[in-house]
């Protein structure tokens, strides 16, 4: 019953890697392999899914239903707006990157919809979102054995302060790259 659980959350559209085999290995206590191949089972099925009926189910929609007509024009208005330097720059190789890369909104749904928004065919980005995916699961599933190791060798409150540095280094990172945008932009 695990498994299944395990699989539907790596389906789920934000929770993906993320959910998936963080609850594998600590809810449900599942081995790191297993816990790996069903969370990035799940995951390469939803893009599947995606991918060969998105387009089906956006025409059906848009065509009957006018909310879901704007709903559509605006999701992909918004992907288009989102993603399209990096697909300019990085053409198809971009999926893979962009999901392999762990973080919130990036994924095989988000991949998947960038892809189908931007007209790459299925025998193309199937293979590379599906790259990704392995990828990420790989990173996810080392990040959480690493939290699991610190917590049972030094305690919560040590995984809670390396998990608060590395915010606050995020953080300062990200200042120190706006201000250099904005010096280079202000010349």
């Amino acid at each position: 019953m695990e498994v299944i659980k395990v699989f539907l959350m790596a389906m789920t559209p934000i929770g993906e890697l993320r959910l998936a085999i963080p609850m594998a290995l600590t809810v449900y206590q599942m081995e790191p392999i297993l816990a790996y191949i069903v969370s990035v089972s799940g995951n390469i099925l939803a893009v599947f899914l995606i991918l060969v009926f998105l387009g089906f189910i956006s025409r059906w929609l848009s065509s009957h239903f006018y909310f879901f007509n704007r709903f559509f024009n605006w999701l992909f208005s918004k992907t288009r707006e989102n993603h399209s330097l990096k697909m300019e720059k990085y053409g198809v190789y971009a999926l893979p990157l962009f999901v392999a890369i762990p973080l919130p909104i990036t994924g095989g749904w988000t991949a998947s919809l960038v892809a189908f928004v931007f007209g790459v065919p299925f025998r193309k980005s199937f293979p590379l979102i599906s790259l990704g995916v392995f990828i990420a699961g790989i990173i996810v599933l080392l990040s959480v054995n690493t939290g699991i190791a610190i917590n049972q060798y030094f305690g919560w409150q040590v995984l809670i302060g390396a998990f608060l540095t590395l915010i606050i280094i995020h953080l300062i990172y990200k200042r120190i790259k706006k201000h250099e945008r904005k010096n280079i932009s202000s010349y």
